[in-house]
């Protein structure tokens, strides 16, 4: 259940990170919004993992390689994501991303991680209902992004998807063996060293009243979603991924309403398709 739960509070919070990003991005670009987005979460992180320290000969060469992973993949995707919104349309650029669970789901089945038949024909559907709505969304020529291009648009997203999903399975593996503060640190000091030092260092760092609240926000609510991911991987790395796509879900209906990006039929099938499979999934973890 913990991983249910969990699964659906890091989309809630996912689903705040792709609204405040694509805000910010558009604004002052995705390097900039990247580098104030880790700034922030590493000024909110460091205090929790000074209290909470790793057991001693827990870092070990195993575990340290899956944070060095879990962060580098989590900037590089946050890094491309952030291209997209600013290329592509934010129904399409976030649900093709959120394919990252799907991904993170086949990683940790791969490297033995136990599945029943009845959790995996459930995780299968909503993997099912979340590829559906991101190739049946909104057709960008009829609302195109000014200075955009689908093509690249498509481009980031899918390699972003790549990037958060090994992230993310590494984030699950690592919190099995640490706090979960020392989980969601990587991303942030990796993201700070080859992000946002340099661009404070050659004075690049684009700053504006308007896009900095939003940038801010996207910081704090990246690291509560990588926090709650890593509660539910504790219990189910598999489950808590696919669980966390819900946000595309979550998403499309949001930027219907504040972008007037109108879902298509397909894609409201596609929403239909992962509450059936949550709604499965949810009684086979309750019995």
């Amino acid at each position: 259940m913990i991983a249910l739960v969990a699964g659906f509070l890091t989309a809630l919070c996912w689903t705040g990170t792709t609204l405040t990003s694509a805000r910010s991005s558009r604004l002052i670009g995705a390097s900039s919004t990247l580098a104030i987005v880790v700034l922030t979460g590493l000024v909110v992180s460091i205090p929790f993992a000074l209290i909470d320290l790793p057991a001693p000969g827990a870092l070990t060469p195993s575990v340290l390689l899956m944070l060095l992973v879990a962060g580098v993949g989590n900037v590089l995707g946050l890094q491309l994501l952030y291209r997209g919104y600013r290329e592509g349309l934010v129904a399409i650029v976030s649900a093709i991303s959120s394919t990252e669970g799907a991904i993170a789901a086949v990683l940790a089945i791969l490297f033995g991680e136990a599945v029943s038949p009845g959790v995996g024909v459930a995780l299968a559907i909503v993997v099912a209902g979340v590829v559906l709505a991101a190739f049946a969304g909104v057709d960008q020529s009829e609302h195109p992004v000014e200075g955009g291009s689908a093509a690249r648009g498509l481009a980031y997203a899918t390699a972003a998807a790549v990037a958060f999903g090994v992230g993310l399975y590494a984030v699950g593996a690592a919190a099995n063996e640490l706090p979960i503060a020392w989980a969601v640190l990587p991303a942030r000091v990796v993201g700070v060293a080859v992000v946002a030092l340099p661009l404070i260092a050659t004075r690049r760092l684009r700053l504006d009243r308007v896009a900095l609240p939003w940038a801010v926000a996207d910081g704090l609510l990246e690291v509560a979603g990588i926090a709650t991911f890593a509660i539910g991987a504790r219990e189910a790395i598999a489950v808590t991924s696919v669980l966390a796509t819900q946000f595309v879900v979550i998403t499309a209906l949001v930027a219907w309403f504040l972008f007037g990006e109108k879902p298509t039929p397909l894609q409201r099938v596609g929403v239909g398709t992962v509450a059936v499979g949550v709604a499965v999934l949810s009684a086979l973890r309750a019995t």
